[in-house]
């Protein structure tokens, strides 16, 4: 019988996990922009170049602005400031900065591994919860390429198949799994919360 896996760091994603849905943001951005509610969504489902572009973003090969310019041309609206457009429904998910602060405080290394959508939208990030950050468009890297995976978890200090990793996307959480990592698919904060707390064995 195999011993379970010894859990000694944590690792999360921001949007989606630490803010609020980021889907329900971009409907609302099209319900502003008198949009499809889905047309960012179809934008990287069914539009290669959509999603082509955001991987651009996310490695940092291109600037906001000209994200901006070509997405924006992309969706039919202007580019003026549309990335903070876009996020401007998101808000922090309180309970689940509240239990990454609490693991952190019991000792557990905590980081950060962030698809980026540009520097701007980590302004309202709570790095302070955090040992150490990636963020994708600082490093060249993005999710779900291993070597993100591995870097996040070099630079808490542990290693990858005592990580715990946390993202509301599959790809991602797979990508996690795919090099050992413990990975939990978010969907729910209640739920999400208490698997954590049951991990790293919060009273």
């Amino acid at each position: 019988m195999t011993d379970p896996p010894r859990h000694e760091g944590l690792l999360v994603d921001f949007g989606g996990v630490l803010t609020t849905n980021i889907w329900a943001s971009f409907r609302r951005f099209c319900d502003a922009e008198g949009l499809d509610p889905d047309a960012v969504k179809e934008t990287f489902r069914s539009n290669g170049e959509g999603l082509k572009l955001l991987r651009t973003l996310e490695r940092g090969e291109i600037a906001d602005a000209d994200f901006e310019a070509r997405f924006g041309a992309l969706l039919g609206v202007g580019p003026d400031d549309l990335i903070a457009r876009l996020f401007a429904g998101l808000g922090p998910d309180t309970e689940m900065v509240a239990v990454v602060g609490e693991i952190r405080a019991a000792g557990v290394p905590t980081g950060l591994i962030s698809n980026s959508w540009g520097t701007g939208i980590y302004e309202r990030a709570p790095l302070h919860i955090f040992d150490a950050t990636v963020i994708s468009g600082e490093v060249g890297l993005h999710k779900p390429e291993p070597a993100i995976y591995e870097l996040g978890a070099e630079r808490i200090g542990v290693p990858v198949d005592r990580c715990v990793f946390v993202d509301d996307l599959r790809e991602n959480v797979a990508g996690a799994e795919a090099v050992g990592m413990t990975a939990l698919l978010h969907r729910d904060t209640a739920e999400t919360v208490s698997r954590l707390q049951t991990i790293f064995d919060l009273a």
